[in-house]
């Protein structure tokens, strides 16, 4: 009966055993996967800011325009090239 107690306990024992090394992969494989996703977001949050920057600098009105003008070719207007048109009136 002992022999038998003594061989039951071990296996509970090795069941326990496993149990606890499959717990602690499980535990570091979560980490690991933790950590990838903060890095991710860190990164992100370095590309927000990146593309935060670039957007004020592009859409300032003095960019704007100089890149109009040399890239486009295009001028101010002056009062001699404006045209006013007026609308008709329906009967």
């Amino acid at each position: 009966m002992s022999a038998r107690l003594n061989l039951f306990l071990g296996f509970l024992l090795t069941l326990c055993a496993l149990s606890q090394i499959n717990a602690q992969y499980q535990a570091r494989s979560a980490f690991i996967e933790l950590e990838r996703a903060q890095a991710l977001s860190r990164q992100y949050e370095l590309e927000w800011t990146q593309l935060k920057l670039d957007q004020s600098t592009l859409g300032k009105h003095a960019r704007i325009e100089q890149v109009a003008s040399r890239d486009l070719n295009m001028v101010l207007l002056s009062s001699e090239r404006m045209q006013y048109l007026s609308a008709e009136e329906k009967k």
